[in-house]
């Protein structure tokens, strides 16, 4: 069976870049891991991603 890491959809450096516009990248460094993240800031990093994506694929079509 997979892990949770072998599923991810999205990059580390996605996570790691939107945790530091968010201001959580330091807990996540200091922890080593997501684990002391809250669930409400971790579904900030991925409407976040989601919304770049967005972008991204609007820019695209342009």
């Amino acid at each position: 069976m997979a892990s949770n890491k072998d599923k991810s959809i999205m990059s580390d450096a996605l996570k790691e870049e939107i945790a530091k516009e968010l201001g959580v990248y330091e807990t996540v460094k200091r922890d080593g891991g997501w684990s002391n993240v809250s669930s409400k800031t971790c579904g900030k990093i991925v409407s976040t991603a989601i919304e770049i994506a967005n972008r991204s694929v609007e820019n695209k079509h342009s």
